[in-house]
């Protein structure tokens, strides 16, 4: 696996309480603003810092993924995501976030056939879908079958082995497509397709979700391609709620699968991997073009709390990086699939351009983010919005179990334990029930 550069001391800051003081030192790494080390602020000054959702705190030392929001910048190993977007594929990305570098045609076609040949599932997990209800969401199907995955794969289960913590990055990657597909095959009650070995990553994801016994599917370049570009801008972001959650889970000493479920419990939510529901929710909510006044009025009005799903970003402050390379691939699926007069993507489109032009948002920065066009480009290409979260749950796997690897072989990792200001109760003696007020 890749090697980690370690920070080195930049400089130091000074921190005085009282007669107490404190010499911090600043850690800078290869890119970005240093941090100052407060590991021992507690000994020294006897306090601690307090930061909440971490977001000025440093939780650990990564070298896979680099973002600048005042910039919209975004680097996978130093690799602008422009450039992946627009000339890697999937696997070759994967490879990336997983080694540290982009491999040679040996390499890549080794690595491609080590996922291929991990595609299918142990047989005997097709019986978990049996215990779900129909209407089941496809993420609460993810959570479940990856975290069981340990129990038919327990001979990749040791993170203190580094072969085996290859092999279940390998099952991971290779295996999550057919969870997401027969989560879907599930829902609509179609017969679970089994993955190919002739088709490429996307182009066998798109076949198990789409292709029926009956028919022949025909791979669809332009379609695949745009499933390969949402997968690679998806595939990584930093040390964000999931990856996080990733992380923590794994310091603990978990298993792999057990840590990919609890990233994919993390994602659900629809401030974060549920985004992109929640744009189709939000338009659907909308109905028709001319109601979009009425919801801008209403987006305006803070006493309306109605938000306006898909448009700005939690770290990106000027564009999402993302959102450029969707929306090319969005018109073009538009046109391949041509599609033109769809009500719910005219509503896009409009929504897109009012939130472009009007002052309040442009002033706000609120641009539209990768979010707002991977919904549009999902629902054209057939996906029904519960899938949505699932499929960038695919993606980001492969982010997961990288920054997992990472963690492991980090030797300043330790078990995650933040800490809290407590604002309950001071110590107070138990009173018998029958002389309580």
């Amino acid at each position: 696996m890749a090697q980690t550069a370690t920070s080195k001391q930049v400089g130091s800051a000074t921190l005085t309480l009282g007669d107490k003081t404190a010499t911090l030192p600043l850690l800078g790494g290869t890119m970005g603003p240093p941090v100052a080390d407060i590991r021992k602020i507690q000994g020294d000054l006897g306090i601690f810092t307090f930061d909440p959702s971490f977001g000025a705190t440093a939780s650990c030392e990564s070298s896979i993924t680099y973002i600048d929001g005042d910039e919209g910048i975004l680097l996978y190993r130093g690799y602008p995501i422009e450039q992946l977007a627009e000339h890697s594929t999937f696997l070759e990305v994967a490879y990336l976030l997983l080694y540290g570098e982009l491999p040679n045609e040996e390499k890549l076609k080794s690595f491609t056939s080590g996922v291929t040949l991990h595609t299918m599932l142990h047989e005997q997990i097709r019986r978990f879908w049996d215990g779900f209800r129909r209407d089941a969401h496809p993420m609460a199907m993810l959570c479940s079958v990856v975290g069981a995955m340990s129990a038919f794969y327990p001979d990749s289960i040791d993170i203190n082995d580094p072969r085996q913590r290859e092999i279940s990055a390998y099952r991971m990657i290779a295996k999550i497509p057919t969870i997401t597909a027969w989560a879907h095959k599930y829902n609509v009650g179609q017969p679970f397709m089994y993955p190919r070995n002739d088709l490429s990553y996307s182009e066998n994801f798109l076949y198990m979700f789409h292709a029926v016994p009956p028919q022949t599917y025909v791979p669809n370049p332009i379609l695949t391609r745009a499933m390969d570009r949402i997968f690679i801008l998806h595939a990584d972001h930093e040390q964000n709620a999931s990856t996080s959650t990733v992380r923590l889970a794994g310091s603990t000493g978990a298993n792999p699968f057990a840590c990919i479920a609890a990233g994919i419990a993390s994602l659900w939510g629809p401030a974060h991997g549920g985004a992109n529901e929640a744009v189709l929710k939000m338009l659907a909510e909308i109905g028709h073009k001319d109601n979009i006044p009425a919801f801008i009025a209403q987006v305006k009005d803070k006493n309306s709390h109605v938000k306006l799903m898909g448009f700005g970003h939690r770290v990106y402050k000027n564009f999402d990086p993302r959102a450029k390379i969707m929306q090319k691939t969005c018109y073009e699926v538009l046109g391949e699939l041509g599609i033109k007069n769809d009500p719910m993507l005219d509503l896009a489109i409009e929504l897109e351009k009012i939130a472009l032009e009007d002052p309040y948002f442009v002033e706000r920065k609120l641009y539209p983010n990768v979010d707002f066009y991977s919904g549009i480009i999902l629902k054209a290409m057939g996906f029904p919005t519960t899938m949505f979260t699932p499929i960038f749950a695919l993606a980001r796997t492969v982010g997961w179990i990288s920054q997992w690897m990472e963690m492991i072989e980090d030797p300043q990792q330790r078990i995650g334990r933040p800490r809290q200001i407590y604002t309950g109760a001071v110590t107070r003696d138990y009173v018998p029930v029958d002389k309580r007020s």
